[in-house]
């Protein structure tokens, strides 16, 4: 199955990322959607990742299990072992253990910003254990360390909000941030990449270094497509054993039926990592693929229609002044100050199809340029907003 990281997927959507608008409303990815001549495998795939960039939390994960979804049992036995284990707080672990590693890596799934979110929640944190740079797989060229902030130009998934938040908090804590995709496919791709970050950190030895990737990447162990993965290759490049992150597998799906079935046993509010009696970290039961640590996030509520994890202690909701949407259907988007016009990435968006939809932003203290667009991507509101 190709669904980690198809390079077919990355590909063909990189090609167009700097020439449209990539901020669309519901009906449009929909019609996109379309094409009979394409897989639904593909169909799933495209359309979660086009949700996610447009803010869409849950309809991302809806398109993705359209095809991707699927019901696990445990056996009687399996149950009894998994509720013996023991949650601790994931972000707390991480921060005690890094001080000790040299290189980090964590995985996301391209769809899910839940991801994002959680990896930018670590970075000051890590900054203050002697972090200093950050690979994007993403990433197109490095030019954001000068501009500071992610444009529609740097990248592909970057251009969803939550990362972009990833990327502007980095920048502003001071981190350093490079590139490190490769051409080619399966085997010669993850010796491509790994050889990529193996030469930045030749060049740059005065700090530790965070890798940030999809999927597979991360893992550990022998694949059956590509021998070793980036980790274990730039591992045998490097000497340094990374310590290993893994986001994917635990992760909620759009429905419940579909989650791993540790997530209704464990039933946690905040990311944790799991231990057994003997304090040994629980990593499932792939022994071959492996991470060193596997990340258990929560189930998504939603306040105001807006997913949780969305609203940390810095950031507030803010209500779309009803007098500033004339028409609907609107898309609305919220820029700091300055990067609307620099083509930057929205630190959030909403889409609202009628006066009864709940009209709430998420954003971080700062100003902020509110641009509302109509079914035509007409700008036909603007407006400035200061969060406090």
């Amino acid at each position: 199955m190709k669904l980690f990281c198809s390079l077919a997927l990355l590909f063909i959507s990189m090609a167009g990322y700097s020439q449209e608008n990539p901020y669309w409303f519901s009906d449009d990815i929909k019609k996109k959607m379309e094409d009979p001549a394409q897989s639904q495998s593909w169909k799933s795939q495209m359309s979660a990742t086009y949700y996610s960039i447009n803010g869409q939390y849950k309809s991302a994960l809806e398109s993705w299990d359209l095809t991707f979804g699927k019901v696990k049992k445990l056996s009687e036995a399996d149950s009894l072992k998994l509720t013996k284990l023991i949650p601790v707080n994931a972000k707390d672990y991480i921060l005690e253990k890094a001080g000790n590693e040299q290189v980090i890596i964590i995985n996301e799934a391209h769809h899910n910003a839940s991801h994002r979110a959680f990896a930018s929640s670590l970075l000051q944190g890590l900054y203050d254990k002697g972090y200093r740079y950050l690979g994007l797989e993403t990433l197109a060229s490095d030019s954001l360390n000068t501009t500071k902030f992610a444009s529609l130009n740097s990248g592909y998934y970057s251009q969803e909000p939550e990362f972009g938040n990833f990327i502007y908090n980095a920048l502003k804590i001071g981190f350093k941030l490079f590139p490190y995709e490769a051409e080619g496919n399966n085997k010669e791709r993850e010796i491509g990449e790994a050889k990529n970050i193996s030469d930045y950190m030749e060049k740059n030895k005065e700090g530790k270094y965070i890798i940030y990737c999809g999927y597979q990447h991360a893992y550990e162990g022998i694949h059956k497509s590509w021998e070793k993965t980036m980790a274990g290759r730039l591992s045998d490049l490097t000497g340094i054993n990374p310590f290993t992150i893994d986001q994917t597998q635990f992760s909620e799906k759009s429905n419940p039926k579909y989650n791993e079935p540790l997530l209704r046993i464990v039933n946690n509010t905040f990311p944790v990592i799991l231990k057994d009696e003997n304090q040994m970290i629980y990593n499932g039961e792939d022994k071959i693929l492996y991470t060193d640590i596997k990340i258990v996030h929560p189930v998504t509520k939603y306040l105001k229609g807006r997913p949780d994890w969305m609203l940390t202690k810095s950031r507030k909701l803010y209500k779309i002044p009803s007098s500033e949407i004339p028409v609907y259907p609107v898309l609305v988007l919220a820029y700091r100050n300055g990067e609307f016009e620099q083509k930057g990435i929205p630190a959030d968006i909403i889409e609202l199809n009628t006066s009864k939809d709940d009209r709430f932003l998420i954003l971080d203290k700062g100003e902020y340029e509110i641009v509302i667009k109509n079914k035509e991507y007409k700008v036909i509101s603007r407006f400035e907003k200061k969060i406090r």
